[in-house]
């Protein structure tokens, strides 16, 4: 049984989420305390409850703790179960996130898995669906498995109430990878992202992007989404290279402009670009656990977030396989193995 401090490093929910990955995957029991120690509201949300008990149903575990507020929870798995499941969260609070919980284990699971995940799939404090379908899921496809992601309705904070549908086929063993170049920038989309709101706010950030970014070999479209219960909008800007594809976004809020929104996703698409590295910050933390699980793989990325320090740690209490950074000077190296 391990035993984890909610409260080390960045002291937020992907602790929690990291730990439940890989204790499914692995087979390791832990309990945890301090959960979200270290946020203005500590203890288990919705989102994070719905992902405890979301892994519950796939590794057939027995949970203690497993209740709103929580600051203290034990996980034991059994067996991961692949099939057909359904999770709805019930707020705004992301879905996204609770797939990334489970999806690790599924993608070596006995059986394909087909879920269906409800809440919210544009949430500003965690990654949005078009991150998860075009920069996230392919390089969870090259590491061997086959996991694709379909938008059945927005939900954008804070009204919540999307829902999106994943398939996954899994595979025997996961595949390490190397991502320690981008090659070249071969296109980007923009994508202006309107729900229940004028179609002038997405030409108004689609004029920004054109003014402040490249217009060499980019694609610009307004999308007017359907089916959302409340207002939405954001900004997605595709920038798709030889080796990958990365996804930067600028979320819509109320009393801030179209071109601030806009302003968001460019700013993180330039600083990307000048970088050179292949990997940006929130990709970087997200392919730590499948990177782990998979044995091994590298990446370059530029100067790693408190997030992605504090999965290293989680990542090396659960796994032989150790993840270890060197600094290459205008880079960062990330391997594990």
């Amino acid at each position: 049984m391990l035993n984890l401090d909610g409260s080390m490093g960045e002291g937020g929910g992907q602790i929690l989420r990291s730990a439940l990955s890989l204790s499914l995957a692995k087979g390791i029991p832990f309990t945890v305390k301090n959960i979200r120690a270290g946020r203005r509201k500590p203890g288990l949300l919705r989102q994070h409850l719905t992902a405890v008990n979301a892994a519950v149903a796939i590794g057939m575990a027995e949970v203690e703790g497993a209740e709103l507020g929580s600051e203290t929870l034990t996980f034991c798995p059994t067996t991961v179960q692949g099939g057909d499941y359904s999770f709805a969260v019930g707020t705004a609070g992301s879905a996204t996130l609770v797939l990334q919980t489970v999806l690790p284990a599924l993608m070596t699971a006995d059986v394909p898995s087909r879920l269906e995940l409800s809440g919210g799939t544009h949430n500003p404090f965690a990654p949005p669906f078009d991150f998860l379908e075009r920069a996230f899921l392919p390089l969870m496809t090259r590491l061997g498995a086959t996991v694709t992601a379909h938008l059945e309705r927005p939900g954008f904070y804070p009204a919540g109430g999307g829902m999106f549908r994943v398939e996954v086929n899994p595979v025997a063993t996961l595949s390490p990878i190397e991502l320690g170049e981008r090659g070249e920038v071969i296109g980007k989309r923009v994508f202006a992202y309107v729900s229940n709101l004028s179609r002038q706010i997405g030409k108004r950030e689609i004029k920004r992007v054109k003014r402040r970014l490249s217009e060499e070999n980019t694609e610009y479209c307004v999308v007017e989404t359907s089916g959302s219960m409340g207002p939405g909008n954001l900004v997605a800007i595709d920038v798709e290279s030889e080796c990958l594809t990365e996804v930067f976004i600028g979320f819509g809020v109320r009393g801030v402009s179209s071109e601030s929104v806009a302003d968001q996703a460019i700013d993180a698409t330039r600083r990307y670009l000048a970088s050179g590295a292949p990997v940006g910050e929130y990709l970087a933390d997200q392919l730590l656990v499948p990177f782990a699980l998979a044995g091994g793989g590298m990446f370059l990325t530029s100067k790693p977030s408190r997030h992605t320090l504090t999965n290293l740690e989680v990542v090396n209490l659960f796994t032989e396989v150790k993840a270890r950074m060197k600094d290459r000077g205008k880079h960062v190296e990330i391997s594990l193995g």
